[in-house]
């Protein structure tokens, strides 16, 4: 029983109580992500030889990671690296089951460049014909991006 001079200990707070705020600068990546897979959209349409398969794919990944990390920072939260891996893990974090099945075409965009670790780098360009397929990643991810944001902002 409390008395007049005892307080009641105050109720922890759980990380779901923690309220996160936007990270200043989302929407430049939001833009640049649209820019990036204008560009190999353009340039996969055009055909344009200097835009080789691995610098499609380069520039795919960038509009990738640049999507990712807007809805990322949106949403006050930061992935622990830049690979498709960690992108992937903190977007499952932030929005479980979001990624849906676009969540394995996005690791498996990963296999093309093992580049973080020096002695084990590794490089394996990607065909002309996958191409279309990661541009269709690339648009999805942009797709769910844009209605994670709305959602937040609702």
């Amino acid at each position: 029983m409390l008395d007049a001079n005892t307080h009641a200990a105050p109720s922890l707070i759980g990380f779901k109580d923690i309220k996160t705020q936007s990270i200043e600068g989302w929407e430049d990546f939001l833009h640049e992500g649209e820019a990036y897979l204008k560009t190999a959209h353009g340039a996969h349409a055009k055909n344009r030889k200097v835009f080789t398969p691995e610098i499609l794919y380069n520039i795919i990944a960038m509009a990738i990671e640049k999507f990712v990390m807007a809805a990322l920072m949106k949403y006050g939260a930061l992935p622990y690296n830049h690979t498709m891996g960690d992108l992937v893990e903190a977007m499952e974090e932030t929005f479980p089951g979001a990624l849906g099945d676009i969540k394995e075409q996005l690791l498996a965009l990963d296999r093309y460049q093992e580049i973080c670790d020096v002695d084990a780098f590794m490089i394996r360009p990607p065909r002309g014909d996958e191409i279309a397929g990661m541009l269709e990643i690339g648009a999805a991810v942009q797709v769910l991006v844009h209605v994670l944001i709305r959602e937040k902002s609702a």
